[in-house]
């Protein structure tokens, strides 16, 4: 059996969608039953540039909790079970090691990373980097996990870095962390399905249009594309935060798009710039963080441009160039075999979970 602490349900993120895809996935690439342990709907009061409300999501975990002693105290709970929690950074995994232990029974745990206080540009970095109890737990939840999950490279070597400096912890780790894609394997359907009749072959005006995908929080710097507007009339800028999106109407809005634009400068996957691939168009990303491993030069400026807000003021005009490059040449074969390479690339190795049910799968 196979027991999935899933995600509460947000419906302008992925979680939506993990509600139902990741337990199927699941469930078809390891030939396993699961059963999804999962909380009481919330509602999201959702801080401004977060994702989640702080006091909902500790609710649901809560809910989860129960749930999970509750199995165990009915002997549901067997030898050789296995716990995936889609969010590692979860208190729950000390009170499921607690009854699993004390009563012997030989579970597997696993845990998907996303972000955490050692991130310094993460919320948890920025707010709390200066709490101990945050970086203890985090430490506390690795180590209960048997397996821990993280998508990209840069993701583990910043993980790495900053909990386990050193040569000495190199064993320990390479037993514990895995790297693996998201289990995204459906998003490829769901965006052709909801683009169907979405064309960019539409007046010009409509049709130039570049997205700001990302939340409104500091590490995003929306003011990075806010002057870029002001700077390229020619074309149309929108920030997706500032419409009240359904998924569906994201996605229509990706597939009239030719650019996605990122300034990030925190970012341990990204989705976003991987859809706009599947919807047809672009991303313009800098080569740092996730996006260095993941995308090809085509798509990428120098990082140096966007460091900062003095930064990309200095590098301004080459970012403008950059942009008109890919606006003015978006149809050319040669752009378009680029992304057709980096699309295929990216659905393989790290929006594909092959390595998770790998260790699902393992004796």
């Amino acid at each position: 059996m196979i027991y999935l602490i899933d995600l509460e349900y947000v419906e302008t993120r992925y979680t939506a969608q993990w509600k139902t895809e990741f337990p199927q996935a699941l469930a078809d690439k390891t030939g396993t039953d699961v059963t999804i342990i999962e909380g009481l709907p919330q509602d999201n009061d959702v801080s401004s540039g977060t994702f989640l409300d702080f006091s909902a999501t500790n609710i649901y975990k809560s809910q989860q909790v129960q749930k999970i002693a509750e199995i165990f105290k009915a002997g549901d709970v067997k030898d050789g079970d296995h716990f995936v929690f889609a969010d590692a950074w979860h208190p729950g995994i000390i009170n499921l090691k607690y009854m699993a232990d004390l009563q012997n029974i030989k579970i597997k745990t696993h845990g998907l990373w996303h972000a955490g206080s050692y991130d310094p540009q993460d919320f948890l970095g920025r707010i709390l980097n200066n709490k101990p109890w945050v970086r203890n737990s985090e430490y506390a939840f690795f180590d209960a996990y048997d397996k821990n999950y993280f998508a990209t490279q840069f993701h583990i070597n910043l993980f790495a870095s900053t909990m386990f400096p050193g040569p000495e912890y190199e064993d320990y780790l390479l037993d514990k962390i895995v790297r693996t894609g998201w289990p995204f394997e459906y998003l490829e359907n769901i965006i052709r399905n909801d683009t169907i009749g979405v064309e960019k072959d539409m007046p010009p005006k409509a049709k130039d249009l570049i997205l700001f995908p990302h939340r409104n929080a500091p590490e995003k710097q929306l003011d990075i594309f806010k002057d870029l507007e002001k700077h390229l009339p020619q074309y149309r800028f929108v920030n997706c935060a500032e419409l009240d999106l359904k998924k569906q109407d994201y996605h229509r809005l990706l597939g009239q798009a030719k650019i996605v634009f990122s300034a990030n400068l925190q970012e341990t996957l990204g989705i976003s710039c991987y859809e706009i691939f599947l919807a047809g168009g672009f991303p313009l990303v800098p080569d740092r963080l996730s996006y260095s491993e993941m995308y090809l030069d085509e798509f990428k400026y120098p990082s140096e441009w966007t460091l900062s807000m003095d930064d990309y003021q200095s590098n301004k005009e080459y970012l403008k160039d950059r942009i008109i490059h890919l606006m003015e040449n978006f149809n050319t074969n040669d752009l378009k075999a680029a992304a057709d390479i980096n699309k295929n690339s990216l659905q393989r190795d790290y929006f594909s979970a092959g390595n998770l049910y790998t260790e699902l799968t393992n004796e």
